[in-house]
């Protein structure tokens, strides 16, 4: 088993260490993503100790639709970014 000593566990949450522009530009791109994976655990959460009614159902259904989009649009703007530009 390997020791971490103190200078190693002060230099892992250096002040320096913060996101980088383009690891802060991909959570924003995965932003609308993880809303509507947060919105689906909500949803979920929310039918665990009960029969789920008609009206959770929609709600569940619903927040599973918004994911799939949110997946879609973020897929499609991956793939823009590899698809060279004709007649440039």
């Amino acid at each position: 088993m390997s020791q971490i000593t103190v200078a190693e566990a002060l230099t892992a949450f250096a002040p320096w260490m913060e996101p980088t522009d383009a690891e802060l530009d991909a959570i924003e791109a995965e932003m609308p993503l993880i809303t509507a994976e947060g919105d689906l655990l909500e949803a979920q959460i929310t039918t665990l100790d009960r029969t789920p009614s008609e009206l959770d159902a929609r709600r569940l259904r619903r927040a599973r639709r918004r994911v799939l989009a949110a997946r879609r649009d973020l897929a499609n703007l991956s793939a823009a970014a590899f698809v060279p530009e004709v007649g440039a």
